[in-house]
């Protein structure tokens, strides 16, 4: 699975490189949470897809829709105006909520250090959301616990001791099976 880090790093360090715009404008904030939540999503559902693991793709987009779902729902339950007053869909942060939830199906089916990478892009988009005025801390950490949950709950560590592994050139195609015993 050594492979799959080297796809999700440069993603992921891209995200947080371009989170660097964000100064003391609200609008930079935003931009800034808007990339990283798509970096995460895409790192979450995009590597496994990249890597042939279709259980993986799978959980990842179920984990993130539900905490998406779940957060919906509450916005329409409890609808709270925003700090910026744009609008009465603060509680909780679908930012957030879909970001830890890409960060615990990473973490879960990439490992640790993959996990704590995207967990810390996750925590950002935190941060940016309160800083651009779009969300309070009670939003956003309702928001992570939200993602986390569902993250956790939706996804599974892949099997290490089988590896099924796809393969193709101008010859054939086909797939490699290795087991550990």
């Amino acid at each position: 699975m050594r492979h799959v880090h080297r796809l999700i790093w440069p993603l992921l360090l891209i995200s947080i490189g371009c989170s660097t715009a964000a100064s003391a404008n609200n609008g930079d904030w935003a931009t800034a949470s808007d990339i990283v939540r798509a970096g995460l999503v895409a790192a979450a559902i995009g590597a496994p897809a990249v890597t042939g693991d279709g259980r993986g793709t799978v959980q990842a987009a179920q984990s993130i829709g539900a905490a998406f779902l779940v957060t919906e729902a509450l916005k329409q339950t409890f609808p709270s105006t925003r700090p910026d007053g744009s609008d009465n869909r603060s509680f909780p942060s679908s930012h957030t909520s879909t970001t830890f939830a890409a960060a615990a199906t990473i973490h879960e089916r990439q490992g640790q250090t993959a996990g704590i990478v995207a967990h810390l892009a996750a925590a950002f988009v935190g941060v940016a959301r309160v800083e651009a005025r779009k969300h309070r801390w009670g939003d956003v950490i309702v928001g992570a616990v939200i993602g986390e949950v569902s993250g956790l709950l939706l996804t599974s560590r892949p099997d290490r001791h089988v590896a099924v592994i796809p393969w193709g050139d101008t010859q054939g195609f086909g797939i490699s099976i290795a087991a550990r015993f």
